[in-house]
């Protein structure tokens, strides 16, 4: 085997390792290496966020290729050779309504599923369960007012997975329970957002904003702040382990020996995030 060959073996296999190393780590709830669609779903809103999206994509497909057939039309059959005399129509009464009616009815179209949408995002039901999240520098801490009101912080964690992901104490919740989160900032704008849930809402000092999820599936999901909070805002993920309601009752009773006197991890702000 020459030189190429082995070069473009070599490139073979360190691209199916790449591949092969990457779906063991692509999980449900986290970005999946070479991913170029939206994260699969975990919860209804997400569901029709997904659908939302797909179906913008398919009416903004058929709008560009409608574009580019006119575009085609006119160069093949509107050029100077085709039409040694061009001509003189300045006015079309029909084309004019079209070209006006018809984008405003695609909008129409377009604002109901749209509008649905965001009231289901911002309508919050019924909650069986409450948590705070309090976006600080640079990590999060989470409070159950319903159970227990304990109170603990979550940082990143260098030793576990998913890199710059992964964090030592997680947000646990139950399947199929509607949980609202109250987000709030203590020192500056952060912002909560878990794609595979569908949540994107901002942290604000002095603001307490609410949104809800309905965890459909168990599992480890993963999201990170996403509004620009200063020097270390990249290694402030955010860690939800979704459980079954035993495993659920089990860990608050856990949880509330473990951090019933503050016991919250420490957070050293001068050494920088705990990577």
């Amino acid at each position: 085997m020459g030189r190429m060959g082995r070069h473009l073996l070599g490139l073979a296999v360190a691209g199916l390792t790449l591949a092969t190393g990457g779906a063991a780590f692509a999980e449900l709830g986290q970005p999946k290496p070479w991913e170029w669609t939206l994260q699969e779903s975990g919860s209804p809103v997400m569901d029709n966020i997904v659908w939302f999206h797909n179906f913008l994509f398919v009416l903004i497909t058929l709008i560009t290729l409608f574009v580019l057939a006119l575009l085609v039309v006119v160069v093949i059959k509107f050029n100077a050779r085709a039409n040694p005399v061009p001509s003189r129509t300045t006015h079309n009464t029909l084309i004019e309504v079209a070209w006006t009616l018809v984008p405003v009815l695609i909008l129409v179209g377009i604002s109901v599923p749209s509008f649905r949408l965001l009231f289901l995002e911002l309508d919050v039901p019924k909650a069986d369960i409450t948590v705070k999240a309090t976006g600080k520098q640079w990590y999060w801490s989470y409070a159950y007012p319903d159970n227990g009101k304990f109170e603990f912080d979550s940082l990143m964690a260098q030793d576990k997975q998913p890199r710059l992901l992964g964090v030592d104490n997680e947000m646990v919740v139950p399947v199929n329970k509607v949980i609202r989160v109250q987000v709030t900032g203590a020192d500056v704008i952060h912002a909560f957002a878990l794609p595979a849930f569908g949540v994107k809402i901002d942290a604000i000092p002095g603001r307490l904003n609410e949104t809800w999820f309905k965890a459909t599936k168990t599992g480890m999901f993963y999201g990170q702040c996403s509004e620009l909070c200063g020097k270390d805002h990249a290694f402030m993920p955010i860690a939800i382990r979704v459980v079954e309601d035993k495993e659920f009752a089990s860990w608050v009773e856990t949880a509330k020996k473990k951090f019933a006197s503050g016991g919250t991890s420490t957070y050293a702000s001068a050494a920088g995030p705990t990577q």
